[in-house]
């Protein structure tokens, strides 16, 4: 499949009284057409600056994109003028947030923030923007959706809600769906469905999804490939049965020992990864998560390694990854 995005060496900066913080520190991927992948880490490792970025979304101040290349369908998107990147954020790339509700204007009625973007986007009249905008709610799963164009966001469930903003980001059929942790607002049950919904979609209409989480139960079962992020950077990268069952760093690893198993013992004690996240205003040259590895070395204090290959498609960034290999085969 060809390359519908190519991000190479990707740096955020957010300027604060405390210092500058790395959200994003010179990451390269790519998502070809048809693709899912996934970037996983914990709370504050970058993931959601990482996809703003990609739509020039950062508030400057404090933020400011300062480095790198954004691909898209053979243009660099932080080359363009405001005027030209509004017309693909929507268009071309759509986001799904993650909080429904506050993405969702409460006083605006469903019918209209559907319509709008169709309208400005494909430039056709009212009336078929509303038969398009039904068609797309039945396509997500909700009844009697002219009436439904009516309400007001209040009237909708949770997962409701976050259908709506599903047939909001699919109705100018757009090549690339950002979805920035679509589910965490809902529960186990809702999140299935709206996963369900989202990867069916994908496939029927041949959109490429980025989907952001901290889920490793969403990779598994979702995801084509998987990005792992860290302090900013990305420390592991592969498909998704390699970074679950052949993961090469202690990371990758720890998140994976803290996520319940239907195929563990039912006593068994979860591991959690011991530490806090560093502060991303202090990071040295040293591997930033050292001090929470128990595969630390002295390399590691002065020296970042660099992503080396430990197979087809599978990259990792530590020094003591053959170790960590062959203790976990």
């Amino acid at each position: 499949m060809a390359k519908l995005l190519e991000i190479q060496d990707l740096q955020t900066l957010f300027y604060t009284s405390a210092g500058t913080v790395k959200a994003v520190d010179e990451i390269s991927y790519d998502v070809e057409e048809g693709e899912t992948v996934a970037i996983v880490g914990e709370s504050g490792c970058g993931k959601s600056v990482s996809a703003l970025s990609i739509l020039r979304l950062i508030a400057n101040p404090p933020g400011e994109i300062t480095g790198g290349k954004i691909n898209f369908m053979g243009q660099d998107l932080l080359q363009l003028s405001d005027r030209e990147i509004r017309e693909i954020r929507g268009r071309d790339i759509s986001m799904i947030f993650q909080e429904p509700m506050t993405s969702l204007n409460p006083v605006l009625t469903i019918g209209v923030q559907l319509t709008e973007a169709m309208e400005f986007h494909l430039g056709i009249d009212t009336e078929e923007a509303v038969n398009r905008a039904v068609k797309w709610l039945e396509m997500v799963g909700i009844s009697e959706p002219r009436r439904r164009l009516k309400q007001y966001p209040h009237h909708f469930s949770g997962g409701m809600r976050q259908r709506v903003m599903i047939a909001m980001a699919l109705c100018c059929e757009p090549k690339l769906i950002i979805a920035d942790e679509p589910t965490t607002a809902l529960d186990v049950t809702i999140q299935a469905q709206i996963l369900e919904l989202m990867k069916d979609l994908s496939s029927r209409l041949g959109v490429a999804l980025i989907v952001i989480t901290h889920n490793l139960g969403v990779v598994a079962r979702y995801a084509d490939r998987v990005n792992v992020m860290y302090a900013g950077k990305i420390i592991e990268s592969g498909t998704a049965h390699d970074i679950y069952h052949k993961p090469s760093h202690p990371y990758t690893l720890g998140l994976l020992h803290s996520v319940p198993r239907l195929d563990q013992p039912r006593k068994e004690r979860l591991k959690p990864i011991d530490g806090q996240p560093p502060d991303l205003t202090k990071l040295d040259n040293g591997c930033s998560f050292r001090p929470r590895c128990s595969f630390l070395i002295d390399k590691c204090e002065n020296h970042y390694p660099a992503l080396e290959q430990v197979a087809s498609g599978h990259i990792t960034a530590c020094w003591e990854r053959e170790k960590l290999i062959q203790e976990h085969r």
